[in-house]
C-alpha cells in the first residue's frame, strides 16, 4: 500500500501548504451543512482521507495517537450516517 500510495503523497507534497487543509476544512463544512447524501458524501471523503494518512503512518504512531486517528474516522463516518438520514 505504501508504494502504491507514493506518487499521490509525492502530488500533495508538491501542492501549496495551504490547498490541504482549506480543502478538507471546505469538505468538513459541506458535510456539516448540506443535508443529505452529498453532506454524508463530503464527510466520507474527509474519512477515507484521514483513514488513508493513518493507515500510512500507522507503525510510527503511538498509542495515543492511533486511538485519536480510530476516534476522529469513527466520528466522521457516524456524522456522515446522521447526515444521511436527515
Amino acid at each position: 500500500m505504501e508504494r502504491r500510495s507514493a506518487a499521490q503523497l509525492v502530488f500533495l507534497r508538491q501542492m501549496p501548504a495551504w490547498v490541504l487543509p482549506f480543502v478538507m476544512a471546505a469538505l468538513l463544512i459541506a458535510g456539516l451543512a448540506v443535508h443529505g447524501w452529498l453532506g454524508a458524501a463530503a464527510l466520507c471523503l474527509v474519512a477515507g482521507f484521514v483513514g488513508w494518512l493513518g493507515y500510512l503512518s500507522w507503525p510510527a504512531l503511538t498509542m495515543p495517537g492511533r486511538i485519536g486517528r480510530v476516534v476522529l474516522v469513527a466520528c466522521a463516518l457516524g456524522l456522515a450516517v446522521f447526515e444521511a438520514m436527515r
